[in-house]
């Protein structure tokens, strides 16, 4: 479509919508769903499109790692030969230096016959040598190849995958559309950046357990064998490696238990927001030169489940941000409980920053994590802060 059409078609739109103000609710309704019914069937031929290069792509990897794997055998095959003709041409040329040496004693006919068996063995040798290295820069030709043909496989495979996930949630969302649109793209963005979340945490859990506990433990069974083998040898070490070996077990359920709270924290079930924040600035406190204080306006009372957890982990990620990368010697945490609001401020004294010269630098200390959870709980988040003179994260959240 050209430009000109473009217009005319815009122009004939907007003039539509002047015809009567009565029909604009159900004009509109139709228009969107048109357009969420267009936008799906263009995703779906694109996610077929996809699926056909991600399958072109995925027979071609295999049909090249089968080459990898002939040529590789080819390869092996090849010095094989070629270490046995090189073993050939070595006795070849002791025979022919005996058979030179000692002329008077063979025959001109004998000699001949040793110096041609010598030369074929030498051009066979060479050309066995050339063989061998024209497989091995196949072979590295391929193995180059297969990699980028992955690498295709892998991303075809990674949109076929987003693209369903969009789809399906796209689809999934098509009645009641045009009362419903501005909440679906809110959904839309708050729900990948759940997932992906959602991911980013076990990933970190994962190497938290891996590069912690499970190091740990391993190294805590590789101690309990020697103590094992030693125990009728030297009984006073095997007295030294319990000791530590007691250490380590007492060092990694401390390990666990530090995972176990930052992924949910029993307190807060149990006792509520302020315990539970108490215990994660000792926490602090413990592991880090931060001096951490909490300290109340109004009267504790328990809040809904979700406003907890929701208000305790944006205090977590702001402290953490305050250890990170604040430089700071203090953080002091207030938490004011009134009739309809909760409010909380997380006060440091580190090297501050240019709100509005670093707003995008900020985003990337979790920020952006905070904010979408005080958006979930219809709240507000406010950072304050100079170069030189500390900052401040005030959060307020309605109780309504």
């Amino acid at each position: 479509m050209s430009h000109a059409e473009r217009l005319a078609r815009l122009k004939k739109d907007r003039k539509r919508q002047t015809q009567g103000e009565s029909m604009n609710n159900t004009i509109d309704g139709k228009i969107l769903d048109k357009i969420v019914k267009n936008t799906l069937d263009a995703i779906e031929q694109s996610k077929m499109q996809i699926f056909d290069i991600y399958e072109a792509a995925k027979n071609e990897m295999e049909s090249v790692k089968k080459d990898v794997e002939r040529v590789k055998q080819a390869t092996v095959d090849i010095i094989f030969v070629v270490d046995e003709l090189e073993q050939k041409e070595k006795r070849a040329r002791l025979k022919l230096m005996a058979v030179s040496r000692n002329f008077h004693i063979h025959t001109e006919e004998d000699i001949k016959k040793t110096y041609d068996e010598t030369k074929n063995i030498q051009v066979e040798l060479a050309v066995a040598r050339e063989h061998e290295q024209n497989l091995k820069r196949q072979r590295d030709d391929l193995e180059i190849r297969l990699r980028s043909l992955k690498k295709t496989v892998d991303k075809a495979q990674n949109l076929v995958s987003q693209v369903g996930v969009v789809l399906g949630y796209l689809g999934s969302q098509m009645e009641g559309v045009a009362v419903q649109l501005e909440t679906l793209q809110q959904s839309q963005a708050f729900g990948a950046k759940i997932i992906k979340a959602q991911e980013e945490e076990r990933l970190r859990v994962a190497r938290e357990i891996h590069d912690g506990p499970a190091q740990a433990m391993a190294n805590v069974v590789f101690r309990a064998e020697v103590c094992e083998r030693l125990i009728d040898v030297d009984v006073e070490r095997v007295k030294t490696e319990l000791k530590s070996l007691r250490t380590q077990v007492r060092s990694c359920l401390k390990e666990t238990r530090k995972i176990i709270f930052d992924l949910r924290p029993m307190t807060l079930d149990d006792l509520g927001l302020l315990p539970t924040v108490r215990r994660f600035l000792e926490t602090m406190q413990d592991r880090s030169e931060l001096i951490c204080e909490v300290r109340t306006i109004g009267e504790e009372k328990r809040l809904d489940p979700y406003v907890e957890i929701g208000l305790f982990r944006v205090i977590q990620e702001a402290v953490n941000n305050v250890e990170k990368h604040a430089q700071a010697s203090r953080v002091l945490v207030f938490i004011e409980f009134r009739r309809d609001f909760v409010m909380a401020i997380v006060d440091d004294n580190g090297k501050g920053f240019d709100v509005d010269s670093a707003a995008i630098g900020i985003e990337s200390f979790g920020v952006l994590g905070m904010r979408e959870r005080i958006n979930l709980l219809r709240g507000r988040l406010e950072i304050k802060s100079e170069e030189g003179k500390g900052s401040r994260v005030i959060i307020k959240i309605p109780l309504n």
